[in-house]
């Protein structure tokens, strides 16, 4: 009877260890798991949201702070812009390292292609439209256009309205009326 005792003590501290790292094992798998589901979020969009919880001024410090490779200093700042965890932060500045966004402020809605007298909103980066026919070529290069304001000048070119395009493309950019006019005959019917 002595005999098959300490080998049965043996086999039951065997199974106990088992169990306790298969337990150990399965409730890391359940935390790394949790944890993965706000990391594998589309890394595009988490760079979207990440930028529109910044002012303009902490979204300058931030891709500052990134350019010079001081990665450490780019979480912490974030960290106090937005009061995220760490690892949250980490994300984001990750995200926004490899998925660059331009600043976006919040933008009242109102009609941009509205005839008032007020001067058109100018941007902090020109916009290029280029529209082409055969061999006829025309591109439009202005801070005052942005992809609303030009969706709207085609809509109301595909509506019918080649005139009001043509002025709405002059209000909102350098260039003639005959110019716009070249310019909205190219763009498809």
């Amino acid at each position: 009877m002595d005999s098959i005792l300490i080998p049965l003590l043996i086999l039951i501290a065997v199974i106990a260890g088992v169990l306790l790292l298969i337990r150990s094992f399965t409730k890391r798998a359940a935390e790394t798991k949790a944890g993965g589901a706000a990391a594998s979020k589309d890394p595009v969009e988490l760079a979207k949201e990440s930028a529109a919880k910044l002012n303009q001024e902490q979204h300058r410090q931030i891709y500052s702070l990134i350019a010079r490779g001081q990665g450490m200093a780019a979480i912490k700042l974030y960290l106090q812009a937005t009061g995220e965890g760490l690892r949250a932060s980490r994300d984001a500045v990750g995200a926004l390292a490899a998925h660059p966004q331009p600043f976006t402020p919040e933008v009242p809605a109102k009609d941009l292609l509205a005839d008032d007298d007020d001067e058109p909103e100018r941007f902090p980066y020109r916009y290029r439209a280029i529209v082409s026919k055969g061999d006829v070529t025309r591109e439009v290069s202005s801070n005052m256009l942005n992809d609303e304001i030009y969706g709207r000048i085609r809509t109301l070119a595909k509506s019918g309205d080649v005139e009001g395009a043509a002025v709405a493309l002059t209000r909102h950019s350098d260039i003639t009326i005959k110019q716009a006019r070249e310019f909205i005959e190219l763009l498809d019917d």
